[in-house]
């Protein structure tokens, strides 16, 4: 019987006493491999294809920010923010540049593990694989997590896939931002329901002409509307 494949995670932080800790967290269920700053990130991104990265925000060299924008370009990887600066502004600012979720420092190592399990299980395939899914100008192919618009690949995080998929799916139902975030997020996320509203604007901006698909439902949460309904 074939072994089963441990995932794969790049922890990225410049203090090595704090990648020994995650190593330790971590070892029972993944691989870990490291990198000092956000330079040798890259460099690991491309040489070892990770299935999640871990991602410090105060580095030298390149910031977590830089880092982040520049896996951003090239991959959807998994990413999870780790940094001291907890605040609201830091949190949205990561999600909107395509973060997967986001832990505090001091964090509980029970609670990394968890939170880092759940991404994987996320970004393994939310939305099982199917036929293509197809409305108006969105094409939707869950077999290999692609989206395009009008001819047009959408670059898109594996979380933000697996909003417009389940929208996309059930054209016309209101989901509660609870909703999705229980079913997107899963039942063991931490966060609010603003992470909910930061994903959907960035798909908007990535459907272009096609944000209007995604319409809100004020008091409620969001739906995909029929081509005929959306407004620019």
């Amino acid at each position: 019987m074939a072994a089963v494949k441990r995932p794969t995670v790049l922890v990225v932080d410049d203090e090595p006493r704090m990648r020994e800790l995650i190593r330790l967290y971590l070892a029972a269920e993944c691989d870990v491999h490291e990198a000092e700053d956000g330079l040798a990130a890259l460099r690991a991104v491309q040489a070892i294809g990770p299935d999640l990265v871990l991602l410090d925000v105060m580095m030298p060299n390149l910031d977590g920010w830089e880092t982040l924008k520049r896996i951003r370009e090239e991959t959807s990887i998994p990413v999870i923010m780790l940094t001291a600066r907890g605040d609201v502004p830091d949190r949205v600012q990561g999600l909107r540049m395509g973060a997967d979720d986001y832990i505090a420092k001091p964090f509980d190592g029970r609670e990394l593990a968890a939170r880092v399990q759940a991404v994987l299980r996320r970004s393994s395939g939310q939305v099982e694989a199917s036929a293509p899914i197809r409305r108006g100008s969105l094409t939707i192919r869950p077999a290999d997590r692609t989206a395009a618009y009008a001819g047009r690949t959408l670059a898109l995080t594996p979380k933000e896939f697996d909003l417009l998929a389940l929208l996309a799916a059930h054209p016309g139902q209101a989901f509660s931002r609870e909703k999705l975030l229980d079913r997107i997020w899963g039942p063991d996320y931490a966060g609010d329901t603003r992470t909910v509203d930061t994903h959907i604007k960035n798909l908007r901006e990535k459907l272009g002409e096609g944000a209007g698909m995604i319409a809100t439902v004020w008091g409620v949460g969001y739906r995909l509307v029929e081509v005929a309904d959306a407004q620019p």
